[in-house]
């Protein structure tokens, strides 16, 4: 049985954004400025599940946001575009969480450094456009550089702290800045009661939540698992850049988290753990890394020596020319109680 789907309604710009969020919201591109033609792409309102979340929230809004259903009213998933079967899981834990869902498509420079891959990064609307329609998204914005930053880049943008100046920040200097400066701009502009996020992104799931907590913006910040293939590759646009031999050797990272994971399950400690993963990526030819750290996860602060409790496992790695990261949660059990050699209490 074929199931069809109604296309999102696409628009780029903000002034139409505010029109397909209003309360009576236009039916058609063309309704929002835009002809049929000019997208190719029609709006229709669709029902959406109420099925539970298998995701963690951190609720920072207040309950009005809520219908009688329990169902939020809005919510947004924001992405660059070159969209995986991971994304499309972000887009249908935001049905099940509202009752509208807002796609943003927008590759964001500000997130980008010197020799990053801005100008190469996927550029696939329609494609895109495609397969949301098959995940329930109601509308799509995708906006130009020049309408997110009319001007230019700005002159006042978000400072990341701490957290973005270790570890993916670190690597790449003012990455977070970069991220969390678009994510303020786009939770302003979509207005959502939940903003849903993809955990692989650990680190940058973080600062999200602590901007939105920190700066009191009413929305709910959701983390969705990571999705991966099924030999254990965590799902990435950036997959598409790997050759089928760099692909076999990037295998490694998540090989090397479900070393490490192994370790903390059998009670060794930190330095096991961290020593479990390092070996598996040592042992992988093709595969250079950039960090690997067992982290607290509420603060990405490496865990110390003696630590018991929750850890979080991190990777960035570049395999042939793709960087890529990774992420597993770990549970740091306390160490075994070493047996009396006399028998005797």
């Amino acid at each position: 049985m074929v199931t069809h789907h109604a296309q999102p309604l696409v628009v780029t710009t903000r002034a139409h954004l505010a029109r397909a969020l209003a309360p009576n919201p236009p039916t058609s591109s063309a309704e929002c400025g835009r002809t049929a033609a000019q997208t190719g792409h029609e709006a229709a309102v669709r029902p959406h599940s109420a099925d539970g979340s298998a995701g963690r929230s951190v609720d920072n809004s207040s309950d009005n946001s809520v219908d009688g259903s329990g169902k939020a009213a809005r919510a947004v998933v924001m992405t660059m575009g070159a969209l995986h079967a991971g994304h499309l899981e972000l887009v249908r834990e935001a049905g099940r969480l509202a009752d509208q869902v807002v796609v943003t498509i927008f590759v964001n420079p500000l997130q980008f450094g010197p020799g990053e891959d801005y100008e190469r990064y996927p550029r696939t609307l329609d494609a895109d456009v495609a397969l949301l329609a098959t995940a329930g998204a109601d509308v799509v914005f995708a906006p130009t550089r020049e309408e997110m930053y009319p001007g230019g880049d700005p002159i006042v943008s978000v400072t990341s702290g701490r957290i973005g100046t270790v570890l993916e920040g670190k690597s790449r200097p003012g990455h977070f800045d970069g991220v969390l400066t678009v994510v303020l701009k786009l939770l302003h502009l979509t207005a959502p009661d939940v903003a849903v996020f993809g955990e692989k992104d650990a680190q940058q799931l973080l600062a999200i939540t602590r901007t939105v907590a920190d700066l009191n913006v009413p929305v709910v910040v959701h983390g969705v698992p990571i999705v991966r293939d099924d030999d254990g590759l965590a799902l990435s646009s950036r997959n598409a850049y790997l050759s089928a031999a760099d692909r076999a050797h990037a295998l490694a990272l998540s090989g090397a988290l479900l070393a490490g994971r192994e370790a903390a399950a059998s009670g060794r400690d930190a330095a096991a753990v961290r020593a479990a993963a390092e070996g598996m990526l040592a042992a992988t030819p093709g595969v250079v890394v950039d960090y690997l750290a067992l982290v607290d996860p509420t603060t990405v602060e490496d865990v110390p020596q003696t630590y018991v409790g929750p850890a979080l496992l991190l990777v960035a790695a570049r395999v042939g020319a793709t960087r890529l990261i990774d992420n597993m949660a770990v549970e740091l059990l306390a160490a075994p109680r070493p047996a009396n050699p006399g028998g005797t209490q």
